[in-house]
């Protein structure tokens, strides 16, 4: 059985990725869940990751340490990891990649922390660029393959690789077009997304440097975890 190595729920865009994929997909796994440390997680994490960092899959001698690698190594086994349809797989795929490599501003400004409500300080021009390329992301993908989902009618990996944007959507209220918005909360809606955000609320870790870095960028008003 593959097994899954994450980090805290609450706080891992980049654990979410794979874990909703598989999840929403019913691909079986064993979750590893491997909590962030205040003293540093990459010794940690090392033992298990060759990069010191999550996700990363296990499958007996096999070990995969990207999140996008994790997924290309799925579609071998799993063809209904991306689109069947030759232009939405290749749409879905470079979305994804897109959305793997880029975005910084959106990352650094809006740590992802499922359990937070935060009133943004400000929006800058960079933020601002971000939100306006994911609106042009979704909206194409939406108008050009039908949707609800971004390169057609079900899930597929580049759903996954934007999960992260709708929760930090619905953590910081940005200001998405009714378009993306309607297309985030139908993520946020989704089976493996309400699991994951149900278990980020009732974890028992609350991590220090995440939590004064979303202080850094707006006003926390609301925190919604359990352990609070």
């Amino acid at each position: 059985m593959r097994e899954l190595y994450i980090a805290n729920k609450n706080y891992s865009s980049w654990s979410l990725r794979p874990w909703v994929l598989m999840m929403q997909l019913n691909i079986p796994f064993i979750e590893q869940l491997v909590p962030f440390s205040q003293q540093g997680n990459f010794e940690k994490f090392r033992t298990f990751s060759p990069s010191g960092k999550v996700p990363c899959l296990v499958q007996k001698d096999i070990v995969v340490w990207d999140s996008l690698a994790i997924t290309e190594f799925l579609y071998e086994t799993h063809k209904d990891i991306w689109p069947e349809q030759i232009k939405a797989r290749a749409f879905a795929r470079c979305a994804a990649a897109e959305m793997h490599s880029g975005f910084s501003t959106l990352r650094s400004t809006c740590g992802m922390s499922c359990c937070h409500r935060v009133k943004l300080h400000k929006i800058s021009d960079a933020l601002k660029a971000d939100i306006a390329r994911l609106n042009e992301l979704f909206e194409q993908g939406l108008s050009t393959f039908g949707g609800p989902f971004i390169a057609g009618n079900r899930f597929t990996a580049a759903d996954a690789f934007f999960a992260p944007v709708a929760f930090r959507m619905q953590s910081y209220d940005l200001p998405f077009s009714e378009t993306a918005k309607q297309y985030l909360n139908h993520l946020l809606a989704l089976p493996a997304m309400q699991n994951w955000y149900q278990q980020a609320l009732a974890e028992p870790w609350q991590d220090q440097a995440h939590d004064a870095e979303i202080a850094n960028f707006g006003q926390v008003i609301a925190d919604y975890r359990q352990s609070s």
